[in-house]
């Protein structure tokens, strides 16, 4: 797995040599700093702790300003642990950076959700309005009763309801790396990621898997298709 700690700086256009428009989302990726590293002698695993962002040593407590001076580090804002494929190569102060990936890459960039204040269950779930007609009174977007029989006497863990809508953890997962600019720090991928901008987000190699179709054999299994009853006809009317 490859990963990197960025910033969200916002969404743009690009074209392709085909001239249609990407929609693509500029991440200020890195550079980190790798300020730990873990084995599985010492920790009972094997990661490497990434450190992004410069910032004044008075914003830092005590026992994080130890953890960076143990490391050699300049003090870091953000401090985030991954199991990287070359873990093992990587050693304290060694710098990474955006080249980590490469354009055709797949990733999942998970970062928070913006905030959008205390809303209710119509906004925040999609819940269903009261009738507007005669006698519906002024609870038209009321959440209603919820657990006022005797049975069950109380409302379930997990029932819809008003509160703080956004500001929570989301990973989209799957987007194509466009461009790469280790220069000026720059990633850009495929789609949008999630937060404001100036957010902080992290990018990895994606969870899915990617297989390789055989478009040279393009030969049903199927017996009830022709090329699946004769494949050399098939691939000879092909041609």
């Amino acid at each position: 797995m490859k990963a990197i700690i960025g910033k969200k700086v916002g969404m743009s256009q690009i074209f392709d040599e085909n001239g249609r428009v990407i929609p693509v989302t500029v991440i200020e990726a890195g550079p980190c700093v790798v300020t730990q590293k873990k084995t599985t002698e010492k920790d009972g695993y094997a990661s490497v702790q990434l450190g992004y962002e410069d910032v004044a040593e008075k914003k830092l407590s005590k026992p994080e300003m130890g953890h960076l001076n143990k490391a050699g580090v300049s003090p870091k804002k953000h401090l985030r642990e991954f199991n990287l494929d070359n873990g093992a190569e990587l050693n304290i102060g060694d710098v990474v950076k955006a080249d980590t990936f490469q354009a055709g890459d797949f990733v999942d960039v998970t970062g928070i959700s913006k905030g959008h204040g205390y809303q209710g269950v119509i906004k925040r779930w999609g819940a269903q309005r009261t009738p507007t007609s005669h006698g519906g009174g002024p609870v038209h977007r009321h959440a209603g009763s919820m657990g006022a029989n005797s049975d069950p006497s109380k409302i379930f863990k997990g029932k819809i309801g008003a509160g703080h809508m956004g500001v929570d953890q989301v990973t989209v997962q799957n987007l194509s790396v466009v461009k790469v600019d280790p220069e000026l720090n720059m990633l850009v991928v495929c789609g949008a990621i999630p937060g404001p901008k100036g957010s902080l987000v992290t990018v990895k190699t994606t969870v899915k898997t990617h297989r390789v179709k055989n478009i040279a054999a393009n030969v049903s299994s199927n017996p009830q298709k022709a090329s699946g009853r004769n494949p050399q006809k098939a691939s000879a009317r092909k041609k």
